[in-house]
């Protein structure tokens, strides 16, 4: 299941944060990359232990621990340290699949990546090219949002990110491991979870139907919850 995410971060928090990236000092996307994916990556990366990082990271996650939508949608147990790069003058990311497993370079925890996500500090009339392409059983989806909304998508994914030919892409990039390891299981919770939200709109929360569905919800996601 592809999830887009809208207004993450407030207009106000990307401008802060995006004054904080254009200042910051980059340096080679591939210090990051596996060893197939650093064959495919050409970019430019903000260091994991960069004051901005910390401080732009914090901000990322404490907005999506109160974002409903995210929480329905990702069902997160752990949220690895939001990651920076930056595309511009022809730089891409060649089609691959993210590492099963990456280790917050702080702590050493290690985090299962059932689930990618992108976040955007740039309007998608500010740069050409740079769209993520993900490709899924339904084909190859192509995805340039604006600047603070996200993307989220199952880490199985092939995924690339096409050359920036003109402006600058700049984006923050991180995993999720879930409560609920397998994609389809949480797509069905999810399903049910917004129909849930319908029902409650309009029978009401006390409603038996609301309380059955409820019931359902949980019974699934103690069934399926790691």
């Amino acid at each position: 299941m592809m999830l887009h995410i809208p207004n993450v971060l407030s207009a106000e928090q990307v401008a802060e944060c995006r004054k904080l990236l254009l200042a910051a000092d980059w340096i080679d996307g591939k210090s990051t990359a596996g060893f197939q994916s650093s064959m495919a990556k050409n970019n430019l990366q903000l260091p994991e232990d960069s004051e901005q990082a910390r401080y732009i990271g914090n901000m990322i996650t404490t907005a999506l621990s109160k974002n409903p939508l995210f929480v329905a949608g990702a069902l997160p147990a752990k949220i690895f340290p939001p990651l920076f790069n930056c595309y511009q003058g022809g730089q891409s990311f060649g089609v691959h699949v993210d590492n099963s497993i990456r280790f917050n370079s702080t702590t050493g925890e290690p985090i299962r990546t059932d689930l990618s996500a992108t976040l955007f500090f740039c309007d998608p009339d500010e740069y050409e090219g740079g769209e993520l392409v993900v490709e899924d059983s339904y084909g190859a989806h192509s995805v340039k949002l604006p600047a603070g909304d996200l993307i989220l998508y199952p880490s199985t994914s092939l995924h690339q990110v096409q050359p920036v030919t003109k402006g600058a892409r700049i984006s923050s990039f991180f995993w999720i491991q879930s409560m609920v390891r397998d994609d389809g299981q949480r797509s069905l919770l999810f399903d049910l979870d917004t129909s849930i939200q319908q029902v409650n709109q309009q029978l009401g929360t006390d409603s038996d139907s609301s309380i059955q569905l409820t019931g359902v919800y949980h019974n699934l996601l103690r069934r399926w919850a790691l």
